[in-house]
């Protein structure tokens, strides 16, 4: 896979981008937590039984699953904020949709259009990967992937404020109406990024990749109600594993690929999704026991008898304290890296749970819960995006986020559904109406505490990061362009061609103009010899190139390499024609 540029110099990202996009994520990821607030009345909103009404959360579920890595490769082709806005504009037609009916069937159209726009948070680390300054990355990629936590902790009490005070109809309203603000947001604040793919975009991947996750995902989020050991849920599971490895092998034999399976398998980008996927179920355990803690009456011994609202406000820091953990990861991983950052974040969550497990006897112990989940959620989150960014080209940026985006909603679906069979489980039942037990909590708990467990062994396997200090210096690209700065910039990991400029007899020749030409004819970095002829020139991807060498009093060469990945010496004789180099 090729990266190239728009050909336009870029426009430079200014203060209000970061806080627009990471407006964007917290809008879209509202809608995975909006009708938690009324999930026990659907059946009764809805006119339909509750294994109907399910899907109203499942569709959400599944179209965003479907669509973040779908998202983020036609970001890499076509532009990121293009497809930014493309994803927010189908959430708002989604939530207009829902906000118009009382019908099952076209609710689940409009839920389903609404989960579409998670895509844009992935779009979004994308876009700041691309134009922001090395120094305000790490903090503005925590803030954007935490607004996936941030949105749903949030959503939580105005949902149900909402709910409680007027028709539930106004919560797709208002989800409209802040898809709408964040559209215009974008227009007006946020650039188009520069970089592109080069290639086609892969449809036959795409809808192989779509049929196998839904496939995997339907019988996770359903099995409970058509039961683990069903024919259905069994031969659901069975098909995704073959639709999934049949989809394996045709993404490796094709050129360009909806997602790069060779990168994925990298071990930097393998134990950063497995360990996402563990995140993912952490995170969605205590969205689901606290609320029910702190609504159940008191009369059962153990519930807090909370209102709706109260109950919700009692989990908000959860969300608060994810966005508030962006500017601290940014000085952690600056020092100690984001693979370090990680695992503190997962330590930070094992205490939370593990102390959550004595402090459910009171509100207030429920919120100091909160705050150290959502410090450690808020941690590990904003570690993901720059352990995949750093392992992955500029070119596959978006797909790569939207990969690690997918695995950590598969973690919730996986928490939604085994959390959701123990409660169920361990349940008293009282003139027909399961209530759940205290002891189904604490289990619910303990499988969180597992769950991080799992998380830090595979953080403890991705390959140790080399400080700045340490790493070895070598020469760097020198811009000749705005455009080439961001190459620069968003490159610097990526090797290149390195020589020298020869004249007559093999002496040096310094002040040499050396220029990268990719095969579109396209100047892709330029530089000047120093005294002893030495060059060095980064290249924004594997594949073809032309090196040119020009000085005075010399001949000018144009030379053929071709780069494979790893830094590759040509020397550029002067004396000679040009000449085709295998490098």
């Amino acid at each position: 896979m090729t990266h190239t540029t728009t050909g336009q110099p870029p426009r430079r990202a200014n203060g209000a981008v970061v806080p627009v996009l990471a407006f964007a994520g917290i809008v879209v990821a509202v809608m995975q937590t909006l009708l938690v607030p009324v999930i026990k009345d659907l059946p009764q909103l809805l006119d339909t039984a509750p294994s109907n009404a399910t899907w109203v959360l499942t569709s959400t579920l599944l179209s965003g699953a479907v669509a973040t890595p779908i998202m983020g490769r036609l970001g890499d082709l076509y532009g990121k904020r293009r497809m930014l806005i493309l994803s927010l504009a189908v959430m708002v037609v989604g939530a207009l949709v829902s906000a118009l009916t009382s019908q099952l069937l076209t609710m689940i159209v409009g839920r389903a259009l609404q989960g579409f726009a998670m895509g844009a948070i992935p779009l979004g680390i994308g876009l700041m990967r691309d134009m922001l300054p090395r120094e305000k990355l790490p903090s503005a990629m925590a803030l954007m992937s935490s607004s996936i936590g941030v949105g749903g902790g949030l959503a939580l009490p105005a949902a149900a404020l909402v709910a409680q005070h007027t028709n539930w109809h106004a919560l797709f309203y208002g989800a409209a109406g802040l898809g709408a603000l964040a559209i215009v947001l974008t227009l007006l604040v946020v650039p188009e990024s520069p970089m592109r793919a080069e290639g086609s975009f892969d449809l036959l991947g795409a809808l192989g990749l779509s049929t196998g996750l839904v496939l995997l995902l339907l019988p996770i989020t359903k099995g409970s109600d058509w039961g683990w050991s069903s024919g259905t849920t069994l031969g659901l599971f069975a098909a995704s594993v073959v639709v999934l490895l049949l989809w394996g092998l045709y993404e490796l034999r094709i050129q360009a690929p909806l997602v790069d399976l060779r990168t994925t398998a990298r071990p930097a980008v393998l134990f950063t999704n497995l360990a996402s996927i563990m995140v993912g179920v952490a995170f969605y355990v205590v969205s689901l026991v606290l609320p029910q803690l702190l609504q159940l009456p008191k009369a059962t011994g153990y519930g807090l008898g909370q209102s709706m609202v109260v109950a919700g406000l009692c989990v908000a820091p959860l969300g608060l304290t994810m966005m508030f953990t962006a500017p601290v990861y940014a000085r952690l991983s600056a020092k100690y890296g984001p693979k370090t950052t990680l695992i503190i974040g997962l330590l930070i969550i094992a205490i939370g749970y593990g102390g959550g497990l004595g402090l459910m006897d009171a509100a207030w112990q429920t919120v100091v819960t909160s705050v150290v989940l959502g410090a450690g959620i808020g941690l590990a989150y904003s570690s993901l995006p720059a352990l995949i960014v750093g392992a992955v080209p500029a070119s596959e940026t978006g797909a790569a986020n939207g990969l690690n985006t997918l695995m950590r909603s598969i973690g919730t679906s996986v928490s939604s559904a085994v959390i959701g069979m123990v409660l169920a489980n361990t349940a008293h039942h009282v003139g027909g109406i399961a209530i759940p037990t205290m002891h189904g909590f604490r289990v619910s708990f303990l499988i969180a505490t597992a769950a991080v467990a799992v998380g830090l062994v595979l953080a403890l396997f991705l390959p140790k990061a080399v400080r700045p200090a340490q790493q070895p210096q070598r020469p760097q690209l020198r811009a000749s362009s705005e455009e080439d700065a961001v190459l620069e910039r968003v490159e610097e990991a990526l090797r290149g061609f390195r020589g020298r400029v020869l004249g007559a007899d093999g002496t040096p020749v310094a002040r040499a103009k050396v220029t990268l030409i990719d095969r579109r004819g396209r100047q892709a970095g330029a530089t000047v010899s120093a005294e002893d002829g030495s060059y060095a020139l980064a290249v924004p991807a594997q594949g073809a190139y032309v090196l040119a060498a020009k000085a005075s009093g010399h001949g000018p060469l144009a030379s053929s390499a071709t780069h494979s990945g790893d830094e590759r010496a040509v020397d550029l004789d002067l004396s000679l024609p040009g000449e085709v180099v295998s490098a």
